[in-house]
């Protein structure tokens, strides 16, 4: 199997499980066919498309290429037909946006470094990539985005970029090392998730109450 063609499966493997992952979460709020498609279409497909506008790609893949389109609408409405067999849905969609996390970062970190562009902004591609289609599936859905909050999620995507960049700098660039990296940017955020690690938050006062007491004559 050649690096593209593993890529290219990599990339609609990404499409397919962000696409289950923002249909689980539309199912769970309860929006009809069309809203489940629409929001599984943006989670699989949203950061792909920032990412090919940045590196000057256009028009985006997710438009250009039919199979992105379709592998995200008929595994959309696949999870809307059969949600009543996918029991624990919040677990189902933890699970399936930790595995498109890590094949994202990876598909969207080398499409960038083959993009010419360097080191430190591929590896900055690559996590947008990831964490865009999360993003706009959140928004949709009325959730605060899991990127704003304390959990490690970002993080772990840029991590993994981090990663993909070293390995394409030291030429291994095959489908194993590439699948490795992605397994630990699925590991990482679930074992953040298991544990309840958390990025540091900023530590509010409580608001002072009372007035000050007149000035001494």
């Amino acid at each position: 199997m050649t690096t593209s063609t593993a890529l290219l499966l990599a990339d609609l493997a990404g499409v397919a499980v962000f696409a289950a992952s923002g249909a689980s979460a539309a199912v769970a709020k309860r929006l009809d066919l069309f809203g489940v498609v629409f929001v599984g279409f943006v989670a699989a497909l949203g950061g792909g498309i920032v990412r090919d506008l940045v590196i000057d790609e256009v028009p985006p893949l997710a438009f250009a290429d039919w199979r992105y389109a379709v592998t995200a609408a008929v595994t959309a409405g696949a999870v809307f037909w059969l949600h009543p067999q996918l029991a624990r849905l919040r677990t189902t969609v933890l699970v399936l946006d930790a595995a498109g996390l890590g094949l994202f970062t990876v598909t969207g970190t080398l499409k960038a470094l083959d993009a010419q562009v360097p080191p430190v902004g591929a590896g900055l591609i690559g996590m947008l990539t990831a964490i865009g289609g999360g993003l706009g599936r959140d928004l949709l859905t009325g959730e605060i985005p899991v990127v704003l909050r304390r959990e490690i999620y970002a993080l772990a995507a840029l991590v993994g970029s981090i990663v993909v960049v070293a390995l394409h700098h030291l030429g291994h660039t095959g489908p194993m090392p590439l699948t490795a990296a992605a397994a630990l940017v699925f590991g990482v955020r679930l074992v953040a998730l298991r544990r309840r690690w958390s990025a540091p938050v900023a530590t509010l006062r409580p608001p002072r109450t009372g007035l000050p007491g007149p000035p001494p004559e």
